[in-house]
């Protein structure tokens, strides 16, 4: 099926202690994705968790959000030397799966290149990655509170989820799977 080998990383805060918070959405929404593309489980690595099959490699950065390039980098190092032939890795693509504080609750912006729009984990990504590198960025809408008050803000990014918003990131998983193997067939 695939035409692309699809390395599709999430960063937010790690588990269990930031688990279904907002600032996690990415690691949420890798969670439910793996049910939608029937992956394994995912597995402790030295690098993250991980599940793939052939045609897609999902993986969880177990850092923090502001300092996950270092890891997203190496896990990106690590995929492509895993692939057979230099035709596979240069069709590789990087997608990372983060929170976006400015799109409402349970939506979904893609993005290939650009700046990081003030997301601290994002900008550790660009800094980590080779110069020029560009990868594709699935933004999943947490909404933001009525105040930019920077304590107010870290404190609605840090809250949990509630059951009905954990079903929405499960919701936006099964988008970003039809996203997802539109980019392996290399739709998009």
């Amino acid at each position: 099926m695939s035409v692309r080998p699809l390395f599709i990383a999430s960063i937010g805060n790690p588990s269990p202690a930031y688990t279904n918070t907002l600032h996690s959405a990415g690691h949420t929404v890798l969670d439910h994705l793996r049910n939608w593309l029937l992956l394994p489980p995912f597995t402790k690595s030295r690098s993250g968790f991980f599940s793939a099959s052939p045609d897609f490699t999902l993986w969880q950065s177990p850092s923090l959000m502001n300092v996950s390039g270092k890891p997203v980098a190496t896990a990106w190092r690590t995929f492509l030397s895993s692939l057979s032939t230099p035709q596979e890795r240069n069709a590789a693509r990087l997608v990372v799966v983060h929170d976006e504080l400015e799109l409402a609750l349970g939506k979904i912006k893609l993005r290939d290149g650009g700046s990081a729009r003030g997301h601290n984990g994002l900008k550790s990504v660009m800094q980590a990655l080779p110069p020029g590198l560009d990868f594709t960025r699935v933004g999943v809408g947490i909404g933001r509170p009525p105040t930019r008050d920077s304590r107010e803000v870290a404190a609605y990014v840090m809250k949990k989820m509630t059951s009905q918003e954990v079903q929405m990131m499960a919701d936006v998983a099964g988008q970003v799977s039809e996203l997802a193997r539109e980019m392996a067939r290399g739709v998009r």
